[in-house]
C-alpha cells in the first residue's frame, strides 16, 4: 500500500515535499514514479526514480522538482521548489517493475496510492 502525503496550499515561489510511503512491502525493488492530475485534464507523469537511482523528470519541472528515495524508511520523496500555480493538481505516487524507459508511462505502474492535494495561488 502506498500513501502519499506533504500536500498543500502555497504562494507561487514557494516549495513542499511529497513523501510516499510504502507499508506491506519493500520498495526497494520497484521503480517509483510520481504523477499529477488537474481537473478536466488527464493524469501526466511528472518524475520518477527507477530501482537502482535513476531519475526522470517532465520536462515542464525539470530544474525545479528532485525526487529521491529513502530506502531505510521505505519512503520516496519529491521536492518541488518555484511552484507555480500550473502545478496545481492532485498528486500521485506509483511504483512499477518496468524498464527506465517506460517509467514515464502511467499505465505501466501496478500500485498506486491516494493523491495529495497541492494548490499554488499566484
Amino acid at each position: 500500500q502506498l500513501q502519499a502525503s506533504g500536500g498543500g496550499s502555497v504562494q507561487a515561489g514557494g516549495s513542499l515535499r511529497l513523501s510516499c510511503a510504502a507499508s506491506g512491502r519493500s520498495i526497494s525493488e520497484y521503480s517509483m514514479g510520481w504523477f499529477r492530475q488537474a481537473p478536466g485534464k488527464e493524469r501526466e507523469f511528472v518524475s520518477a526514480v527507477s530501482w537502482s537511482g535513476s531519475t526522470l523528470f517532465a520536462d515542464s519541472v525539470k530544474g525545479r522538482f528532485t525526487i529521491s528515495r529513502d530506502k531505510a524508511k521505505n519512503t520516496v520523496h519529491l521536492q518541488m521548489n518555484s511552484l507555480k500555480p500550473e502545478d496545481t493538481a492532485v498528486y500521485y505516487c506509483a511504483a512499477t517493475k518496468v524498464v527506465f524507459s517506460y517509467l514515464a508511462n502511467k499505465e505501466k505502474y501496478y500500485y498506486w496510492g491516494r493523491g495529495t492535494q497541492v494548490t499554488v495561488s499566484s
